[in-house]
């Protein structure tokens, strides 16, 4: 854990957090350890490069491997998961230096700007870009999937045009918004992780998505609320502030508490 934040560090970032939208926790996560990106470079970074990231963060603090919990569908069996945060990336994070590359297109274009690909659909061409976190949250409020689904394309076509000329996103044929969207999904196939299973009670298959950014963030909140009761019980017992706890390796923390206990 302390290869990637110091303890105390992570607390601060879960008490900043508390009251903050899940997306917004894990840019506030993001924006602690990379320090040389700002925080409009954080929320430009596509969706599928955001979470491999946050996969990077969950290994080095707790592991690759982790336990989820669900529920069959068509039963209601409950399944116990285990999954190997490696095997589920499609790739590895870009280095650092990526936000360099990306502060020279946010000066020259808008914060949104980044990895441009182009689509030909009929007559229509389209330049469009990957949706990031930027866009997740200014759809985030809108009352109707119709509504976000528009507002998100309009922000990641950059250039459209039919026979020619230029044609406004919200004018573009079902067709080739479709594709678009389609295409989006397939430039971007870590952005959406679906985890196949099959429930031993029924036989019911299903698809269910993986969610990083509240799977990390359930075991940072209990993290914080275990370790912070460890400080309460040793901070009680030997009147030392809470600073010098924090600043005890875990496996001398436990050593104290064991002698508590």
């Amino acid at each position: 854990m302390d290869s990637v934040l110091t303890t105390s560090d992570l607390l601060d970032v879960w008490e900043r957090s508390l009251n903050e939208r899940p997306l917004q926790r894990a840019i506030n996560l993001l924006a602690s350890i990379h320090l040389e990106a700002s925080l409009e470079q954080i929320k430009a970074l596509p969706v599928g490069e955001r979470d491999i990231r946050l996969m990077e963060i969950r290994e080095a603090l707790f592991g690759r491997h982790l336990t989820c919990v669900t529920s069959c569908p068509q039963c209601g069996e409950k399944l116990e998961l285990a999954l190997d945060l490696a095997q589920m990336r499609s790739s590895e994070p870009k280095p650092a230096h990526l936000f360099e590359r990306m502060a020279v297109e946010v000066a020259g274009r808008s914060s949104a700007a980044f990895l441009p690909y182009t689509l030909t659909v009929e007559d229509c061409d389209i330049q469009f870009r990957l949706p990031n976190s930027a866009d997740m949250l200014a759809i985030a409020n809108l009352p109707t999937a119709r509504q976000a689904r528009q507002t998100l394309l309009e922000r990641c076509v950059q250039q459209a045009t039919q026979g020619g000329r230029p044609i406004a996103v919200v004018d573009l044929p079902d067709k080739v918004v479709e594709s678009v969207s389609n295409q989006m999904a397939q430039n971007d196939p870590q952005a959406d992780i679906q985890i196949e299973l099959s429930c031993p009670a029924c036989a019911w298959q299903w698809s269910a998505p993986f969610d990083i950014i509240s799977t990390l963030w359930i075991e940072i909140n209990a993290w914080a609320i275990r370790l912070l009761g460890d400080v309460h019980k040793i901070a009680s017992n030997y009147g030392w502030c809470e600073a010098d706890i924090l600043a005890l390796s875990p496996m001398r923390r436990q050593f104290y508490l064991e002698q508590i206990g």
